[in-house]
């Protein structure tokens, strides 16, 4: 064990991956073999790969699909050379990037594929968004995804997909991230980013393109510890369009179930977000969205109405956060006014977390009510979640007594 423990997380270490990797699908005599170059870059004279695995001392590469052509069934790999992360720009880094930089950067614009037609905004942090927002402007959608989870954030990865200008340039470098990553940087940007030396900037072109990577598929693979291999295609929400999005409806003991309420514009809009959201995020989940914007996140957890009453507690506690650092220029957690903290407290109860008009995301389908009615007793309006529980008549009628729409997509979303 190393006994400089800071040491540890600056140390650069050797990697004993080859320089090339294949993989091969065999059935009969066919042999379909994909081929891949591990990536490298060259940082103060020092020609490495990545910096560490997920920790100091795991070793680590990143490999690049460079060649190969795999179809299976109907199914077919996304090409060698439409690259992201897996080829990166660095135009500035201070030092190498770890695997979770990158695998952060990935999942982010796993997420932001799904919304071209605005500016938006994700922060993710240990592979799970803390922030997401959609807005008229760049700088606004960071701000908004930024106040969304302020502390989350710190030290965390943000992505947009526009060209990273000088107004949402000069809120970043306020703050401490590890990541930014963009498809272009306007001019004077990378002096602004450079206050801060260890930033990794990041440029991907492609991410011009993002929308074409929407439906494309790639083999994903998880390592067992025995050394065996689950492989999987890739997974891609079906549900795209609001027409995609099917009221509420099931049959029950030959009675036919159906919400009361159709959402309305605003609310679909919020249902195409948050589901789309949801599927950059570890199952299981539920999290609120408001206005195009993330309210409260809960992650991986084991039972739904637990991951639905944290994504509500976080709700309130961020919100509390923002509004104290909006109001008094510090973090909640370091008011000691007393009366200052009450009256912070009473605003977020009043709004309910932010969770009056939210519309609550589950990424499976709901097998009790209790976890629903932890966002309607909040206010949620509306509800998306896939359906097809043995008590979809009981979820119906719950957000029919309160006035809730709810729609089924008819596609689980868990990631793991």
């Amino acid at each position: 064990m190393s006994t400089d423990l800071k040491q540890m997380y600056k140390t650069i270490m050797d990697d004993h991956f080859p320089s090339q990797m294949e993989i091969s699908f065999i059935e009969g005599d066919r042999r379909q073999t994909l081929v891949y170059e591990k990536v490298a870059w060259t940082i103060d004279n020092v020609r490495k790969g990545l910096r560490y695995g997920e920790n100091p001392g795991q070793e680590a590469a990143l490999f690049k699909l460079i060649n190969g052509n795999l179809i299976l069934g109907d199914t077919q790999t996304i090409q060698p050379g439409q690259y992201l992360v897996s080829d990166i720009e660095l135009l500035q880094s201070g030092k190498h990037p770890g695997k979770t930089n990158l695998t952060d950067a990935d999942n982010a614009l796993n997420i932001l594929r799904y919304f071209t037609d605005q500016p938006a905004a994700v922060i993710v942090k240990h592979n799970n968004p803390c922030g997401a927002a959609l807005s008229d402007t760049l700088e606004n959608a960071y701000h908004k995804a930024y106040m969304a989870d302020r502390v989350a954030a710190f030290g965390g990865c943000i992505a947009v997909n526009r060209s990273l200008d000088r107004p949402t340039a000069e809120a970043i470098a306020r703050q401490y991230a590890e990541v930014v990553v963009a498809p272009e940087f306007d001019e004077g940007v990378i002096d602004i980013l450079a206050g801060r030396k260890n930033l990794r900037v990041i440029r991907i072109r492609n991410i011009d393109s993002l929308q074409s990577f929407v439906g494309k598929r790639f083999v994903e693979f998880k390592s067992l510890i025995d050394g065996g291999i689950i492989a999987q295609w890739s997974f891609s929400p079906e549900a795209l369009s609001l027409a995609d999005y099917k009221p509420a409806e099931c049959t029950h003991d030959g009675r036919i179930y159906k919400i009361s309420r159709l959402p309305t514009e605003r609310e679909y809009a919020d249902i195409r977000f948050g589901w789309l959201l949801e599927s950059g995020i570890t199952s299981n989940s539920v999290i609120f969205v408001k206005d195009g914007v993330s309210v409260g996140i809960g992650t991986g957890e084991q039972d739904r109405v637990g991951v639905a009453e944290i994504a509500r507690d976080k709700a309130y506690r961020k919100l509390a956060d923002r509004y104290c650092f909006e109001t008094f220029g510090i973090a909640y957690n370091d008011l000691t006014d007393a009366d200052k903290k009450s009256e912070i407290d009473a605003r977020v109860a009043a709004e309910r977390g932010g969770l009056t008009g939210a519309v609550m995301v589950s990424d499976a389908f709901f097998p009790f009510r209790d976890g629903l009615d932890v966002g309607l007793r909040e206010g949620i309006t509306a509800v998306v979640q896939p359906g097809g529980a043995l008590n979809d008549h009981q979820v119906i009628e719950a957000c029919n007594e309160a006035g809730a729409a709810m729609v089924f997509t008819g596609q689980r979303s868990f990631k793991h």
